[in-house]
């Protein structure tokens, strides 16, 4: 993936890395490796997109995930964890 609008586009990739995805970022562009699983951790929303990510990436982890900044999903998303939960998701809001 090559971003091209912003330069800090990728500094979720950390909060992804903690569930296990392998992302190398050099300058504008991410290499992303298809791994086995991912596991849940405790990660941070730094934006709208990274929120989302982050909510796609819990979906599919193995085990809980915890996510902060949700005020960045929310912005974007109304209601998320009502319509995944009501697609099956197992979503929990504290």
């Amino acid at each position: 993936m090559i971003e091209g609008v912003w330069d800090n586009r990728f500094q979720y990739v950390d909060e992804l890395k903690k569930t296990g995805a392998k992302i190398q970022v050099e300058g504008r562009t991410a290499t992303i490796e298809g791994v086995d699983k991912l596991t849940g951790a405790h990660v941070s929303a730094t934006d709208l997109r990274a929120g989302a990510a982050l909510v796609l990436a819990a979906l599919r982890a193995e085990g809980e995930t915890a996510i902060s900044n949700v005020k960045y999903i929310d912005r974007g998303y109304e209601a998320i964890e009502e319509k995944l939960t009501a697609l099956g998701a197992d979503i929990e809001r504290r």
